[in-house]
C-alpha cells in the first residue's frame, strides 16, 4: 500500500508540518551553535554575548509557522503565505542569495525562497545606478578576497547562471584593469595595499611615474609618483544583466518573486541571561507584512528566517524590528550604521579622449573615469567631501558639482579633457556604512533569525556573487565554508571597533 494511503489525508499533514519542523529546528540549531564558536575577536562586550548564544541555542525553531503548515498554492498576485526564506530587496544581492541558496539544496524544492522588492522597475536601485566596476585592489584581505572569487564568477557565468533554452548571458565584461595613482603623500600606502593584493593572489603590477607615461602617453604625469595597474580580473561590466541573469536563474529554480514593501514584521521577544546573569531581550521574526503596490492591501508571510538585503534603507528595515531602540548603553540601542548616501555620474563626450586602452583611472585627488562604448563617450565621477554630502531626498543631479569638484581635475590629469562637453548624468544611491564603509554579513546576537547583508559602499555590486555565496551557508551550515568572511560580522559594529578600508572610491 502506498504512503499516502497508508497514512490518509490527516495522517500526510501531520507527517508534514512534524518533518518540516524537525528539519528547520536541526539547521538553526546547528546555526546556533556555529554562532556561539564564530564571534570574531572577542572581548568582555563579545563575551557576554556568548551568553546569549548558549541561552538560545536550539530554539529559534520557536520562529516556526505553526501547526497549520501544508503545501499551498502559489497566487502570482501576493506572495505566498507562509515561506522558509524571504529576502527583502531584490537588487544583485538579493537575487545572488537566492540564487545560492537554491544552488545548495540537497532536493529540488527543499526552501520555499521569496524575493521582496518595492521598486521592480529597478528606477532607483543602487545596482543599476553604479559604474560597474570590479577591482581587487583593496586594502583589506577580505575585499581583495571577494571580488577574487566573483571575479572568478563573471568569467564563468554561464556555467553558473546559465538557463537551459535562453540565451546566454553577456555581461559585455571589458577587463581593462583599474589604474590608481598616487601622490608623493600616499605611495606608501599604495606599497603596503600591493604587498597585500599579491599575497592574496591578484595579479597587480606598481610603476613608476616613467613607466606610467610610456605605457598611457595621454596621462599628464605631474604630481604622481607611483602607479598601481590591475593585469587581470579588473575593469567595468553592465550591471542590469548581471541583476537579471542572477534573477532568471534563481526563479528557474523555484524563488519567488513579490512586488510590494515590507512595512512591518510580527515577532516575539524572550528575556534570556547570559553567564554573567545579566538579562537581554531577544527577538524572533514570526511573519513579515508585505504592503502591495499602490493598494491598501498587504499579505502577512510566515517565515522561518528573514534576509535584509534592503542597501541603502536596510537601517529602516532594521528599525522595524527594533533595533537601535533598546536600553541605553547597551548593544540593543546600537542601530544599523547603513545610510543612503547619493552619488553622482556624469557621461562626457571627449572625440580626442584616450580611447580604446583607457582603464578604469582613480585620481590621487578622489576623481575617477572609464570608457563608455565605443564613440568618445566616458563616464566620471568622485565622491564627495563629509561635509558636502548632498540631500537624498531625491535623485537630481548637481550638475555644478561637476564643473567645481571634478572637470579640473580630469582637465588637469588628461590634457584632452579640457575639450570634453557632459551629455548626460545620473545619481544613485550607496548603501553606506558610517562605521568604515564596509559590508555587514551574519546576525545580529539580539535578532536570532534576520540576516543581514548590507552596507558595502558602493562595492555591493561586485562582491555580490561571493557574498550571496557566503550568507547562503551561513544559512545553511551555520558558518562560512568558502570565504572566512568573519571580519565583516557584527562583532566590530557592537565593539564599535570599525575595520577601515584605505582604497574607497
Amino acid at each position: 500500500m502506498s504512503t499516502w494511503r497508508r497514512l490518509g489525508v490527516r495522517g500526510w499533514l501531520t507527517f508534514r508540518r512534524v518533518t518540516f519542523e524537525h528539519r528547520w529546528s536541526y539547521r538553526l540549531r546547528m546555526s546556533g551553535r556555529s554562532l556561539q564558536t564564530g564571534t570574531p575577536r572577542p572581548n568582555d562586550l563579545i563575551k557576554d554575548l556568548k551568553g546569549i548564544w548558549a541561552a538560545t541555542r536550539g530554539k529559534i525553531s520557536d520562529a516556526l509557522p505553526g501547526s497549520s503548515w501544508s503545501p499551498i498554492e502559489v497566487n502570482p498576485e501576493l506572495p505566498p503565505e507562509r515561506a522558509d526564506i524571504v529576502i527583502v530587496g531584490g537588487g544583485v544581492m538579493g537575487w545572488s542569495i537566492a540564487y545560492w541558496l537554491k544552488q545548495k539544496e540537497t532536493r529540488r524544492g527543499e526552501f520555499r525562497v521569496v524575493v521582496v522588492e518595492k521598486d521592480t522597475t529597478y528606477s532607483k536601485a543602487s545596482t543599476v545606478l553604479s559604474a560597474g566596476g570590479i577591482r581587487q585592489q583593496f586594502s583589506l584581505l577580505e575585499n581583495i578576497c571577494l571580488s577574487l572569487e566573483s571575479a572568478n564568477f563573471l568569467r564563468n557565468i554561464n556555467d553558473h547562471l546559465g538557463v537551459l533554452n535562453e540565451d546566454a548571458v553577456d555581461l559585455q565584461f571589458n577587463q581593462s584593469g583599474y589604474l590608481f595613482l598616487a601622490s608623493e603623500k600616499v605611495a606608501h600606502i599604495m606599497e603596503e595595499n600591493y604587498k597585500t593584493q599579491r599575497s592574496a593572489g591578484a595579479k597587480v603590477v606598481l610603476l613608476s611615474a616613467t613607466q606610467l607615461k610610456d605605457k598611457f602617453p595621454w596621462i599628464n604625469t605631474e604630481d604622481v609618483v607611483l602607479a598601481s595597474y590591475g593585469l587581470e580580473n579588473e575593469g567595468w561590466f553592465d550591471p542590469w544583466t548581471l541583476l537579471n541573469a542572477f534573477k532568471r536563474k534563481a526563479m528557474s529554480m523555484g524563488v519567488i518573486q513579490c512586488a510590494g514593501e515590507v512595512t512591518g514584521f510580527n515577532q516575539v521577544s524572550n528575556l534570556v541571561t547570559t553567564v554573567e546573569g545579566d538579562q537581554l531581550q531577544t527577538t524572533v521574526i514570526k511573519s513579515v507584512k508585505v504592503q502591495m503596490p499602490n493598494s491598501l492591501e498587504y499579505q502577512l508571510v510566515e517565515c522561518a528566517l528573514v534576509v535584509n538585503a534592503a542597501g541603502a534603507f536596510s537601517a529602516k528595515l532594521a528599525e522595524l524590528v527594533g533595533m537601535g531602540f533598546g536600553p541605553k548603553d547597551t548593544i540593543a540601542a546600537i542601530p544599523l550604521p547603513v545610510e543612503p548616501r547619493k552619488r553622482f555620474v556624469y557621461v562626457v563626450h571627449c572625440p580626442d579622449g584616450p580611447g580604446l586602452d583607457t582603464p578604469f583611472l582613480i585620481d590621487h585627488s578622489g576623481v575617477y573615469f572609464r570608457r563608455e562604448g565605443l564613440g568618445g563617450n566616458y563616464i566620471a565621477g568622485m565622491s564627495p567631501e563629509e561635509g558636502e554630502e548632498p540631500d537624498i531626498t531625491n535623485l537630481d543631479v548637481d550638475h555644478q558639482f561637476f564643473e567645481d569638484k571634478i572637470w579640473p581635475h580630469l582637465a588637469k590629469r588628461v590634457p584632452a579633457f579640457e575639450k570634453l562637453k557632459v551629455t548626460s548624468a545620473w545619481a544613485g544611491y550607496y548603501d553606506y556604512n558610517t562605521l568604515d564603509q564596509n559590508g555587514i554579513v551574519g546576525l545580529h546576537p539580539l535578532f536570532r533569525n534576520m540576516y543581514f547583508a548590507t552596507g558595502f559602499s558602493g562595492h555591493g555590486l561586485q562582491q555580490s556573487p561571493a557574498v550571496g555565496r557566503g550568507v547562503a551557508e551561513l544559512i545553511r551550515e551555520g558558518a562560512f565554508q568558502t570565504l572566512d568572511l568573519n571580519g565583516l560580522s557584527f562583532g566590530r559594529i557592537l565593539k564599535q571597533e570599525p575595520m577601515l578600508e584605505r582604497n574607497i572610491v
